[in-house]
């Protein structure tokens, strides 16, 4: 699985009419979380202000800064991985919410999409930008602690059990949709109905632009050192949807001669070896499409696509076929455009 640095850039969204927000159109923007974000708000009608919306995207990131880093020793996912019995453990519901989530698209891919990877992901030097590829016996010494089957989870009590104790769980590969809901729950609170937030290029969007037109938004195309625009997507849906990609074209290394992704096979401890290149998912929970964007990326285009069709998920996908990147699009993706 692909475990997320708080954040990766993998969509991009842009004003195609110009560079300059349109009237009424209000934006705040910053860097958090070793990402920037950039969030435009249509304030128009609503009981608010700038600067209270301004306070109020801080507040919710730096919540979510103090839960979930995997940066942060004081974290409360620090706290939960320092913690190497398997006796049972106090956590937030909002922890308790996303591997619960995590669960099920695990058992849902097959055990592709897997929160405990952090060890094999630390040992292939990922997580500190020091790649190197390890010894066979440095990777089968890691496996017996790398499963979500090892991780018991009492939602009702907010409170999880490591059936293993050297379990390590990272929360990036969705705590980056967690953030775009949250502060869009936060702005909504606010009685802002017409938005859109973007952290490190992962986005949610509700409503349309100060000018009545539809939020667009560019996939980009799956190339490395490039920002070139492969699909621009119109989002029609104003109740809400929030739109994910997850990609190999971001984090890799070669040696000797050989790319490594950094998209992980938890069952063999070594990166996946298919085509596929970028998998975009429209869904109205944004922790939802997070996860399953990382757990299609996971599987490869041919599982992917047959999942996307099972689960009814909107799914775009990028593969390379003979050298020539190809899109296929589930049903229900087709459906929205």
């Amino acid at each position: 699985m692909i475990i997320k640095r708080f954040f990766t850039l993998s969509l991009i969204a842009f004003a195609l009419s110009g560079c300059q927000p349109p009237p009424h159109e209000a934006e705040v923007s910053g860097e958090a979380q070793g990402t920037t974000y950039h969030i435009k708000l249509v304030l128009d009608g609503t009981p608010t202000t700038l600067e209270a919306a301004r306070r109020e995207v801080s507040t919710a990131l730096g919540e979510i800064d103090a839960q979930m880093s995997n940066y942060r020793e004081d974290s409360e996912i620090s706290h939960i991985n320092q913690q190497e019995n398997t006796g049972w453990l106090p956590v937030s519901p909002e922890i308790v919410r996303l591997l619960a989530i995590a669960k099920t698209v695990y058992e849902r891919s097959d055990g592709c999409y897997d929160l405990t990877v952090k060890p094999l992901f630390d040992l292939w030097g990922f997580s500190r930008h020091e790649n190197k590829v390890p010894a066979q016996d440095e990777i089968d010494a890691l496996l017996p602690h790398v499963g979500m089957s090892l991780l018991e989870i009492d939602a009702v009590n907010s409170r999880i059990r490591k059936k293993g104790p050297k379990l390590k769980i990272d929360l990036s590969s969705i705590a980056q949709g967690y953030s775009v809901g949250l502060v869009a729950h936060r702005l909504e609170g606010l009685g802002i109905k017409n938005y859109l937030v973007e952290i490190g290029g992962e986005m949610t969007v509700k409503g349309r632009k100060a000018n009545g037109d539809d939020w667009r938004v560019a996939v980009q195309t799956p190339t490395p050192l490039t920002r070139e625009i492969e699909k621009i997507i119109d989002i029609r849906e104003q109740q809400g949807t929030a739109i994910m990609t997850a990609g190999t074209y971001q984090h890799f290394f070669e040696e000797n001669g050989q790319t490594y992704s950094h998209i992980l096979n938890p069952k063999t401890g070594r990166p996946v070896a298919h085509h596929l290149r970028s998998v975009t998912v429209m869904h109205d929970d944004p922790a939802w499409a997070d996860a399953w964007d990382t757990a299609l990326l996971c599987v490869g285009e041919e599982e992917a696509a047959r999942i996307a069709e099972a689960e009814q998920l909107k799914v775009l996908l990028i593969y390379d076929s003979g050298g020539k990147l190809t899109e296929h699009m589930s049903k229900a993706f087709v459906a929205t455009q």
